[in-house]
């Protein structure tokens, strides 16, 4: 697959080749649902936390006797069905993280490339660099590019300028070739790599 390649002034800088195997590929959205799922359960927090009966400072003596006040026997006031007591099947600390097998994430990975490319949300770029660290300079850019939600990955380094500039920018994203992910891709419009980054990535998957 060739494609046109672009400087980040938005002129031409003549054209690559891509691999089909990575994004030439039939895009699926099963396995790009369950990378994603797994992407965002590995993140979430699982702090949530309720007091059980065990955790309720209440007394733990009995509330009355036994027999002969006409009520329900009980026992101690920490129970769930007081006021105060504690809360029956609360949520714990706990990790939501599960496992996927390595293939099918890097094969998440190859398709949500491979589905930017067929929808024309893919960009190659020469270079990713700015002249001075400057907010102003980066939107400026990013409206000659046509863009507005984008994630920018660059090579093993993002440039220092850019990923300074690129901090206060609203649905701007720019990440190392390292840390390319599914979830990030499909989250943005536009998926904008330098060169850097395709060899990177045919390297990768070789």
């Amino acid at each position: 697959m060739d494609i046109s390649v672009k400087t980040f002034e938005g002129k031409d800088a003549g054209k690559v080749t891509l691999s089909d195997e990575i994004f030439g590929l039939e895009p699926r959205a099963d396995i790009l649902a369950r990378v994603v799922r797994w992407q965002l359960a590995k993140r979430q927090a699982g702090t949530h936390v309720a007091q059980g009966r065990s955790d309720v400072n209440r007394t733990k003596s009995k509330m009355y006797k036994q027999k002969g006040t006409g009520r329900a026997r009980h026992h101690a006031a920490s129970a769930p069905q007081f006021r105060g007591g504690g809360r029956a099947h609360g949520p714990v600390v706990r990790s939501h993280a599960h496992d996927l097998p390595k293939k099918v994430r890097a094969l998440g990975l190859r398709l949500a490339l491979s589905a930017k490319a067929k929808d024309g949300g893919l960009i190659v770029i020469d270079k990713a660099n700015l002249a001075e660290a400057k907010t102003k300079a980066f939107k400026e850019t990013l409206t000659k590019l046509g863009l507005a939600s984008v994630l920018i990955v660059d090579g093993t380094e993002v440039e220092t300028n850019l990923g300074l500039a690129a901090r206060n920018v609203p649905f701007a994203d720019v990440l190392p070739v390292q840390g390319i992910n599914v979830y990030d891709i499909l989250r943005r419009d536009t998926l904008v790599l330098t060169r850097a980054a395709v060899d990177a990535l045919e390297e990768r998957f070789k």
